[in-house]
């Protein structure tokens, strides 16, 4: 008797593949714009990445990188400040933040090669704020745990130091408000190799208010604001980094 090109098992494994491409294609389409991998059409951006994914390499083939600072601008903005070079120009550190970038940007960087073959002891996510001004909390929150989940498969055996989103404005608002939402839910994160840590309270006076010299434009850093960052997370950090 002639057989057909799909015997039983065939079948079954055609069958099991299609609904495994299906589910996924549903499992996307399902999921919010930030949580959803993808990259900026602005030239720059792609200039940036590539020039990250050198970064990387170097570290690969040099001495590697034992923590890495991942976000957007207000990470990008640690630059070789003196506050950095304090804290970590003695420590084989990696920054890979990018101004103007959401979530969706991150997950999609992740995703396309600038962690590969990194073995960091420590990483810092702090992601989120370029996402209040057109998503939900819950959509925010949502692109946060896809990158943390996208971490954790990239880099197993790295413990993940995850940030509260900075507060940011002069006094307390809807922004400022939404952000706090989105701090609840990522808090739940916490947990195994992932650490949550909210330093917001770092930045903002007894009033609410936050002062010009920690944020001149009430988002992005002074010197003096990096100064709290660095020290705020330190003793975590050196925990992470197993320097007790």
């Amino acid at each position: 008797m002639i057989r057909g090109s799909f015997g039983p098992r065939r079948l079954v494994a055609a069958l099991a593949g299609s609904f495994l491409i299906a589910a996924s294609a549903q499992a996307v389409a399902q999921a919010p714009p930030t949580a959803v991998p993808a990259p900026r059409k602005d030239g720059w951006w792609q200039q940036r990445h590539e020039k990250y994914l050198e970064d990387v390499k170097k570290a690969r083939e040099g001495a590697g990188v034992d923590v890495i600072f991942l976000g957007d601008s207000i990470t990008e903005g640690w630059g070789q400040n003196p506050v950095w070079k304090k804290y970590y120009g003695q420590r084989k550190a990696l920054n890979l933040g990018i101004g103007g970038d959401q979530t969706q940007h991150v997950l999609w960087r992740i995703q396309n090669g600038e962690l590969v073959g990194l073995h960091p002891k420590a990483l810092m996510l702090m992601i989120g704020t370029n996402n209040a001004g057109s998503n939900p909390a819950d959509q925010i929150a949502e692109g946060v745990e896809a990158i943390v989940a996208e971490l954790q498969k990239t880099l197993p055996d790295t413990e993940i130091l995850l940030l509260g989103v900075f507060p940011r404005g002069e006094k307390p608002d809807d922004t400022r408000k939404k952000l706090t939402d989105v701090n609840a839910r990522i808090s739940k994160l916490d947990g195994g190799k992932v650490h949550y840590l909210d330093i917001g309270s770092s930045f903002v006076n007894p009033d609410g208010t936050i002062s010009k010299d920690i944020m001149p434009d009430y988002l992005h850093l002074s010197e003096k604001g990096y100064e709290l960052w660095a020290a705020a997370v330190e003793p975590t950090l050196k925990k992470l980094l197993k320097e007790d």
